[in-house]
């Protein structure tokens, strides 16, 4: 285990706290808007940024039935309430109304009526907040804001037919105004937006206005050079994000490509560095794609939209086949006859950038050609804010967990909490990693320490992926290391679980002797699960990488209780499973064999 926090980390967070805070105040001066925001607004888009999201037409359906499911929550308004002026059920709910990702799905929902009624939102939001408001202009809120009004631009900003009226045409200056107004303070205060993402969307948000607003040629300067720094320090040279979640790579990787396209719609000369930049991410969103064409769920991400990753790896694709083994990101693959493994085998991010870090040291998803199998429970912004720290931990993820503790921890609420947000305060560090590829299959091997500190003994955890795709095979040991010494007390046994999740489309049963279960996926491909360690136990789960509503799942379990001392080489610090493919199952979607 190793501290994760530093005394210096918390100087730097009240310095960016008090200039936020400043910058708060002074963008709440009228005055000090009228100064800065004075100049024509422009009355026309240069170019429209292409939308690589796909709309959900039901979401957009209820919005305009005033029913609004965001963030897991619901708020439902009677016709010809402001939504902007109702109290809404959470933060995470509010963020999302005001990001306008939504947006898409309303214009889409019922042509005609649709597209008005997100134009009329959107005014309804100027109207309110177009000016200035500390939580509807934070960094986070403001640059996906920002990208989604320009996603939707021809929606909200396109050329008014000759028969409109002046009420409409007044509308949609407000409008340019309000954007441009929006993109100016984005590129004023991008050195005080949070570092990560936000910093790197905000970035985007600045270039992408600057490439679709007429005379913004200081502006699209300013948002490429801060992109450019940004995608050096963030975009590892695997192609990782800095992160080391899969969502926040993909995430950058749409970004960025509606930006190439944007400005080659221009005929605008984009800085190599950004180009290059994408050829690494979209090898790396492929890494992590599984059979189903949605990302495998690490570190904060979910499933993501498919057809944005599928148009955003399209792009400028090489053809390439995805790599095994990510080393700056920390991640094992292996894929053998249809099945996929992927192995968590890095240490957790660190500072702001471990806000949305897992506890999922050594954690495996594994996918067949029948779809996922195992998982862990994920995230998806659609979930009930009330489960994003439970599924942090690590009994949420395909691993062993040592007495219900996780390997990497966070922060206890208090002032630590509130200062430097939903950090760790621990990670699991640190955590060594080899892989061995033969003709009989792939070997993946990874150790960490996060339970070295307060239980004396190291998890180290042993991969085979068989050259056929049908047996994998996995042993999880705790061992003393050497250098230790000798244990306290070595009459201490300390309770273990090691855990997989699966998808909730597999279905489970145990066998009368409860030391093995029978798995059987959608298309009927049956798989036998078995080990050495004990009895095995199914117990729910859930899953939430897909988004919401939650889904009910089961998890495979096996407990056992550790020595504090030995060298991981037998029971009861070792344990041996496997899964194993047995072929179609009668009865479900195919004939026995």
């Amino acid at each position: 285990m190793s501290r994760a926090v530093r005394l210096t980390d918390y100087a730097e967070a009240s310095l960016f706290a008090a200039r936020r805070e400043a910058s708060a105040i002074i963008n709440s001066v009228g005055v000090f808007r009228m100064v800065q925001h004075t100049g024509r607004a422009p009355d026309e888009l240069l170019v429209d940024a292409q939308d690589l999201y796909s709309p959900d037409v039901k979401r957009g359906t209820d919005m305009l039935d005033g029913r609004y499911v965001l963030a897991g929550e619901t708020l439902t308004i009677s016709p010809g309430d402001n939504v902007w002026l109702e109290k809404t059920p959470s933060r995470a709910f509010a963020r999302q109304l005001h990001g306008f990702s939504w947006l898409r799905d309303c214009a889409i929902a019922d042509t005609e009526r649709g597209a008005q009624d997100a134009r009329e939102l959107t005014d309804a939001w100027v109207a309110a907040f177009g000016l200035w408001n500390g939580f509807a202009w934070s960094h986070d809120v403001l640059s996906s804001r920002v990208m989604n009004w320009l996603r939707c631009g021809d929606l909200l900003f396109g050329k008014a037919d000759d028969s409109a009226d002046s009420e409409h045409l007044k509308k949609r200056k407000a409008r340019f105004k309000c954007l441009l107004r929006q993109a100016r303070f984005l590129q004023r205060s991008l050195p005080i937006a949070p570092a990560g993402s936000v910093r790197l969307r905000a970035a985007v948000a600045v270039a992408l206005t600057g490439l679709c607003l007429p005379g913004q040629d200081a502006m699209l300067k300013a948002g490429l050079e801060a992109l450019e720094h940004n995608v050096k320090t963030q975009i590892l040279p695997d192609g990782g994000h800095v992160s080391r979640s899969p969502r926040a790579g993909a995430e950058a990787l749409v970004d960025l490509v509606t930006l190439l396209k944007t400005a080659a719609s221009r005929g605008v000369m984009i800085p190599n560095e950004i180009s290059r930049a994408v050829d690494r991410l979209a090898p790396m969103a492929r890494f992590f794609q599984m059979s189903d064409g949605g990302l495998a769920s690490f570190h904060g991400g979910g499933e993501f939209d498919r057809e944005a990753l599928e148009a955003a790896m399209s792009f400028n694709d090489t053809g390439s086949k995805p790599f095994g083994f990510a080393p700056h990101s920390g991640y094992h693959r292996a894929h053998e006859g249809g099945a996929t493994v992927i192995l968590d085998a890095g240490e957790s991010p660190r500072g702001t950038l471990s806000t949305g870090a897992h506890a999922s040291a050594l954690a495996i998803e594994m996918n067949t050609a029948g779809g996922r199998l195992v998982v862990n429970c994920g995230w998806h912004d659609d979930q009930p804010s009330s489960w994003r720290e439970a599924v942090r931990a690590t009994a949420a993820h395909s691993t062993l967990t040592l007495e219900e503790t996780s390997s990497a921890r966070l922060l206890p609420p208090g002032w630590k909490r509130r200062l430097l947000g939903p950090r760790l305060g621990t990670t699991c560090g640190p955590v060594t990693a080899r892989r061995n590829e033969e003709n009989m299959g792939v070997w993946l091997e990874g150790v960490h320490e996060g339970y070295r500190e307060n239980f004396g003994l190291s998890h180290r955890r042993r991969v085979f992926l068989a050259a056929d795709g049908g047996d994998l095979r996995g042993e999880d040991a705790l061992f003393r290391p050497v250098s230790d010494g000798a244990p306290d007390d070595v009459d201490v046994r300390w309770r273990y679980a090691i855990r997989f999740h699966l998808h909730p489309d597999v279905r489970a049963s145990l066998a009368r002797d409860s030391m093995s279960a029978l798995l059987v996926q959608p298309n009927g491909d049956g798989w036998r699960f078995r080990t050495d360690g004990g009895p095995v136990r199914l117990e729910r789960s859930v899953y939430l990488a897909a988004g919401a509503p939650l889904q009910r799942s089961t998890q495979i379990v096996v407990y056992g209780e550790a020595e504090p001392f030995g060298a991981g080489d037998r029971p009861p610090n070792r344990v041996r499973w496997a899964f194993q493919r047995l072929g179609r199952i009668g009865g479900a979607g195919g004939e026995s064999e």
